[in-house]
C-alpha cells in the first residue's frame, strides 16, 4: 500500500477514535469555547478563562503558552502536547478527560487553522466559538489566503445548532465566516465598516494605565494596551454575555487581569527606558503593535524595534515584515528568531528586498539575538521604547534542528540587573 495512502488512512481512524472513543467522548460533559483567526487566539482565550475562574467557576485553558486544568499548570501537560497550538485528538481528549476529573465546567481553547485542517479538534462539541481575524500566515502550508479562510470556517461550519458563533465585523472576513453556518451568529467591532454589531466598542482612552472601553453603553476597563487589544476585550466581553456571566461581576473581573505572557507584556528600566516583549510574528501583528507604540509614546520618545522571521515558514511576509519594521520605527534591528534549519543571514537578507533609502539608513543587523538585546539596550534613551517582538513567551531558540533555551524576557531582565 501507498505510504501516503496508509497515512490517511492512519489520520481517518485517528480521528474517528477521537470523536466516538477516546475517554467517552469528554467534550459532551463540558461547556467548551474555541478561539480561532490569525491574532489574538491566546489573549482571548486566556482573558475568558481568568474571568470564569475570578467567578467562581472552576476552568481549563488550552493554549500556546500553556494548558491549565483548574489552578493545575501541571509540567506533564505541557510536555505531552507535542508541537502547534492545539493539540493532536488523543491527547486532546485524554486533556479534556482530566479537566472533568477536576470538576471543570468550562474549557477555553485555541483552534488552529493546522488543527481544523488535519482534524485534530474532530468530534469536539464547541459550546461557542469566536473569530479574532484572519491575515497573512501559515501560506507556507495552505498556500494562499483563500485556503487558510476555508480551513479556519471549518470550525463554524462543525459548530452545532444551539451553540453561539461570535465573529468580528470589522474584519473583511468577519461576516463570510458566519455564513451557511447552524450556530446562532453574533458580532462585534467597532463600527469602521458601519456595520450593525451585537457588541459595539468605542475607545474612550488609551495608553500605558490601560484601555477604557465604552461597550453596548457600559463602560470598562482593562490593563491591556492598545487597539488591538481593545479588539480581544471586545470579543471576551460578547462571549461573557452571551455565556450568560454576570457582566458587573466580570467588569470587575477584567480591570484586574494582566496581559497573557509575552502579549504585550512590558517593564521599565532604571533609566526610564520601557521594553515590550511581544509574540507579534506576522506582518499584521507587527505593524498593529508598532502602531499602539505610536499612539501612546510621547513625541519626544523613540522606537526601538528588534525582530526576525522564522525559518521553514512562509518567506513571503520576511520582505514585508521588514518594510513595517524599519517605516515604523526609528531604529530596527533585524536579528534572528527561530532559524530552524535556514540559515539566518539568508532570512534577514530577505526582510531588506522592499527597504528604501530611508527605511534602510535605520536598520542594524545583529544575527546573534543575545547579542542584538544587548544592543537594543545601549542605544536606549531615558524615555526610549524598546520593542521586542515575535517569541514572546517562547522559551527557546531553534536552530539546525536543535532547541536551546532562550528568553527575551530573561535576556532583558538580565541586562537590566
Amino acid at each position: 500500500m501507498n505510504i501516503f495512502k496508509k497515512f490517511r488512512l492512519k489520520r481517518k481512524l485517528i480521528v474517528k477514535l477521537a470523536e466516538w472513543h477516546f475517554f467517552g467522548n469528554p467534550s459532551k460533559k463540558l461547556k467548551i469555547i474555541g478561539v480561532t483567526g490569525t491574532n489574538g487566539k491566546t489573549t482571548v482565550a486566556t482573558l475568558l478563562f481568568s474571568i470564569a475562574t475570578g467567578l467562581g467557576y472552576k476552568s481549563g485553558l488550552i493554549s500556546t503558552v500553556e494548558n491549565i486544568i483548574g489552578t493545575k499548570k501541571d509540567i506533564t501537560l505541557q510536555n505531552d502536547k507535542g508541537p502547534g497550538t492545539t493539540p493532536d485528538p488523543i491527547f486532546l481528549n485524554k486533556l479534556l478527560n482530566r479537566m472533568i476529573e477536576e470538576g471543570c465546567e468550562y474549557v477555553f481553547m485555541e483552534v488552529s487553522s493546522h488543527a481544523l485542517d488535519q482534524g485534530r479538534v474532530a468530534g469536539i462539541k464547541f459550546t461557542g466559538g469566536i473569530f479574532t481575524n484572519l491575515t497573512h500566515d501559515h501560506l507556507d502550508y495552505h498556500k494562499d489566503i483563500n485556503n487558510y479562510f476555508l480551513a479556519k470556517k471549518k470550525f463554524f461550519e462543525m459548530l452545532p445548532k444551539n451553540s453561539f458563533a461570535l465573529s468580528n465585523m470589522d474584519d473583511s472576513y468577519g461576516n463570510a465566516m458566519c455564513e451557511n453556518i447552524e450556530a446562532h451568529s453574533h458580532f462585534y467591532g467597532f463600527g469602521e465598516k458601519g456595520e450593525v454589531v451585537d457588541f459595539y466598542g468605542n475607545i474612550l482612552s488609551s495608553d500605558f494605565k490601560g484601555l477604557s472601553l465604552d461597550v453596548n453603553g457600559e463602560e470598562f476597563h482593562s490593563k491591556l494596551l492598545g487597539k488591538f487589544n481593545a479588539y480581544n476585550v471586545l470579543a471576551v466581553l460578547g462571549a461573557s454575555k452571551l455565556l450568560g456571566f454576570d457582566i458587573e461581576k466580570v467588569k470587575k473581573v477584567l480591570n484586574n487581569i494582566n496581559p497573557p505572557r509575552g502579549r504585550f507584556d512590558y517593564f521599565l528600566s532604571k533609566n526610564n527606558v520601557t521594553i515590550i516583549i511581544d509574540y507579534a510574528h506576522t506582518p499584521d501583528a507587527l505593524e498593529k503593535v508598532l502602531l499602539t507604540v505610536k499612539e501612546i509614546k510621547k513625541p519626544e520618545n523613540r522606537i526601538i524595534s528588534l525582530f526576525g522571521c522564522g525559518g521553514d515558514r512562509d518567506p513571503s511576509k520576511r520582505a514585508k515584515m521588514g518594510l513595517i519594521g524599519s517605516s515604523l520605527s526609528d531604529i530596527a534591528i533585524f536579528t534572528s528568531d527561530n532559524p530552524r534549519s535556514e540559515d539566518p543571514d539568508k532570512i534577514i537578507d530577505e526582510m531588506k528586498n522592499n527597504l528604501s533609502g530611508d527605511e534602510f539608513v535605520k536598520v542594524i543587523t545583529i544575527r546573534d539575538r543575545r547579542l542584538a538585546i544587548g544592543e537594543s539596550v545601549k542605544l536606549a534613551k531615558d524615555g526610549d521604547i524598546i520593542l521586542c517582538a515575535g517569541k514572546g513567551h517562547e522559551e527557546y531558540q531553534e536552530i539546525k534542528g536543535v532547541k536551546y533555551h532562550f528568553s527575551d524576557i530573561e535576556e532583558y531582565r538580565k541586562i537590566l540587573k
